[in-house]
């Protein structure tokens, strides 16, 4: 699609390699079916009861659909990369920080796709070949083997996702009407834990953490995309991908009582197919997460090679995992529903107000300093909100959003209404 690949990591999208909407909601809505994924649904859905999870999950995905529907029009208008649009909104220098905080937030993703995995492969070899296999041998060589696609194979691979993840949808879909077999759905409306591990509002927080980047990085999809209203399709990947990949694993857990899929599917006797598609659409969804990491950090570290760079975050990501770090994932989402949100309100206010949809490459500086101070300042009192030391909205990440736009909009108001 360009330059480099066709991938416009520093120039506008051209006509020639603009797309359907409806295919990048395809790929939007695939991202949903990976394991930490289907694991979140697994988990909220048995710790909160049903009804509370549809809750959790319909409020979850207005948050991001209409913070989506913003980011996605900017992208189609402007046909330039995230990593371009923090250049303009925090300058030259000031886009390194945004990045390193992506690249973090990518890495934390691949290790916790990464343990999950290695759980999956442990889990149905014990299931299927009656063999206990040790996990850590499991995350080296399955790391390995990710990296190793990252740098010579994603394409390859995706291409298999391409037919892997329809399957999947289906395959999940009869899952769901397997475990209604053996109760009925009455039953899984009616569930409530008997002693719930997490609120409502926790459970809503760490889902709109899951998936806060989306919001960020829509740029990256939207920039291809014919139109505005095509853009606008595009979100819908998120709008009905994303609630449909959570209660598609919130059913057969409630049923069987297992957050684990592969043990959920052992009780449905559907082992091996399961596996199968799940470690495809995990691994090319963990190859892009290590992919996206990859670049994002050649944006901090320029020196390196794209080569050296995926190995050593693949390495960085396979010590985490190997250090556990999936106990720390509702941390971890928590944390990011701090940091990202401000950054999306940002970006949203100078290209419509501060920029007036006009991103000019000579107009670039090292530093956008009422920016930078919007986005530490919204932070740095969200983690009070987040604390519950004072309370703004009562919801830290609509926090964090609001914070963000407001003070950036205080500190550009000549520019704004110059």
């Amino acid at each position: 699609m360009s330059e480099e690949g066709n991938q416009y990591t520093t120039t506008k999208v051209q006509p020639k390699d603009f797309t359907s909407g409806w295919l990048i909601a395809l790929l939007i809505a695939g991202t949903g079916l990976t394991l930490p994924i289907l694991f979140l649904g697994s988990e909220i859905a048995l710790a909160v009861g049903f009804k509370n999870a549809l809750w959790a999950f319909g409020i979850s995905t207005v948050v991001l659909t209409l913070m989506c529907m913003a980011t996605t029009v900017i992208g189609n208008r402007s046909r330039l990369s995230t990593y371009m649009i923090m250049h303009f909104s925090f300058g030259r220098k000031g886009a390194k920080i945004m990045n390193f905080i992506f690249g973090v937030t990518l890495l934390g993703w691949f290790s916790v796709a990464l343990e999950l995995l290695a759980v999956a492969v442990k889990d149905t070899a014990l299931q299927t070949l009656r063999i206990n296999l040790v996990e850590w041998p499991i995350i080296i060589v399955v790391g390995m083997l990710i990296i190793t696609t990252t740098i010579y194979g994603i394409k390859s691979l995706e291409r298999l996702a391409n037919y892997a993840v329809p399957i999947l949808t289906v395959f999940l879909a009869y899952v769901v009407y397997q475990a209604l077999e053996g109760t009925s759905f009455q039953e899984i409306v009616a569930f409530v834990p008997e002693a719930p591990t997490m609120t409502l509002f926790e459970a809503t927080s760490i889902l709109v953490g899951s998936s806060i980047l989306f919001p960020v990085l829509m740029a990256d999809f939207s920039r291809f995309i014919y139109n505005d209203k095509q853009s606008l399709i595009a979100v819908l990947g998120i709008t009905l991908g994303f609630p449909i990949a959570l209660l598609f694993s919130a059913i057969p857990s409630i049923q069987s009582g297992e957050v684990d899929i592969i043990k959920v599917m052992e009780r449905l006797d559907l082992v091996v197919p399961a596996f199968v598609l799940l470690f495809v659409s995990t691994w090319v969804g963990n190859a892009s997460n290590l992919y996206s990491t990859t670049l994002t950090f050649s944006t901090v570290k320029t020196g390196w090679n794209f080569r050296k760079m995926a190995i050593v975050s693949g390495a960085l990501g396979i010590l985490g995992a190997l250090l556990g770090f999936s106990d720390y994932l509702f941390d971890f989402l928590n944390f990011l529903g701090i940091l990202a949100p401000a950054i999306s309100a940002i970006y949203v206010i100078n290209f419509f107000w501060v920029r007036k949809q006009d991103y000019n490459l000579k107009e670039l500086l090292d530093w956008e300093y009422e920016a930078l101070i919007a986005w530490f300042v919204s932070s740095a009192i969200t983690v009070f909100t987040y604390l519950e030391i004072f309370q703004l909205t009562h919801a830290y990440f609509i926090d964090s959003f609001l914070l963000g736009g407001l003070i950036y909009l205080i500190l550009k108001w000549k520019v704004i209404f110059k």
